[in-house]
């Protein structure tokens, strides 16, 4: 029975007093009873305890499996190794696949350009792909790869001096018997028109310094050097006629200019691969052949 004046506590109060109420534990020596420690504890005081406790162990629990690869192990929260491996497969096929449609494009583009036919080549066909730029270093073309490009714009000339031409010199139409050429030096031939071996034109002999003459009027379409006939020029003239000079010690005249026959050209040498001593290489070509010289010149 409560007091008169005092009013029943509920049941929260009840337990606010008891978890407030504090508690000796105190841990003696089983076989000598002595006292070894004493601590005040409250109940409040261990449930706070307890409750910090399982956050920290629920938290190292999500972290564990959120953050670790232990979850692949437990069932229901992560995809089997399979899937994974699959997945990495399916990503690398893909780059893959864009890099083969990136390859295929640019061969077709390379194929058309080699061939002249650039219709149908833009930038937007071709996916971009992502270049580490970091340790790509500019490297500028070597001696040999400009001999190189020489000898290849040389070719390509050469291929086309095999094909008929139109010139702007009068006359034309005249058959090449009934035209006059001035020879392009005096000597003697060493060797001579082998269109068989792949000697098209004859090596003439000829003291050092000598000048070397056009044969006819023309205009220059061809001075540079090259590895193997050295320093070199061409000259187009009238009815479909190509004459080449070859490994001469200095060139006279530049791209474009026009010529007079008996005009020096170059100056007899010794230069490229194709030679063993001072003389000129003189070629002469009609109607995108070559033919022997001496047939229609005098040296």
């Amino acid at each position: 029975m409560f007091p008169e004046n005092e009013q029943p506590k509920s049941r929260w109060e009840r337990l606010k007093e008891r978890l407030r109420h504090t508690y000796r534990l105190v841990i003696m020596n089983n076989e000598t009873f002595e006292e070894v420690g004493s601590y005040r504890i409250s109940l409040l005081n261990v449930y706070v305890l307890i409750s910090t406790e399982l956050v920290v162990v629920a938290f190292m629990v999500y972290a564990a499996i959120a953050y670790t690869p232990i979850q692949r192990y437990l069932p229901g929260f992560s995809k089997s190794e399979e899937a994974y491996e699959m997945e990495n497969l399916q990503a690398e096929l893909k780059e893959l696949e864009k890099q083969v449609t990136a390859y295929e494009l640019y061969t077709q583009n390379l194929k058309k350009a080699v061939t002249g036919d650039m219709s149908g080549i833009t930038a937007d066909e071709v996916p971009e792909m992502e270049l580490d730029t970091a340790d790509i270093e500019e490297v500028s073309p070597s001696e040999l790869d400009e001999q190189i490009r020489k000898e290849v714009e040389l070719e390509e000339l050469g291929l086309k001096a095999q094909q008929p031409r139109m010139s702007n010199f009068s006359p034309q139409g005249i058959p090449i018997e009934q035209l006059y050429f001035t020879s392009p030096v005096r000597g003697g031939i060493s060797a001579g028109f082998d269109k068989e071996n792949g000697h098209l034109g004859v090596d003439i002999l000829a003291p050092k310094n000598t000048a070397i003459k056009a044969v006819m009027d023309g205009y220059v379409f061809l001075s540079d050097w090259t590895i193997e006939t050295g320093n070199t020029i061409g000259i187009q003239h009238p009815n479909n006629i190509i004459t080449f000079y070859k490994h001469n010690s200095a060139l006279l005249k530049k791209v474009g200019s026009s010529v007079k026959a008996g005009e020096a050209v170059a100056i007899i040498g010794n230069t490229g691969t194709l030679t063993d001593g001072p003389h000129l290489h003189f070629e002469l070509w009609y109607q995108g052949r070559a033919i022997d010289p001496t047939e229609y010149i005098r040296f």
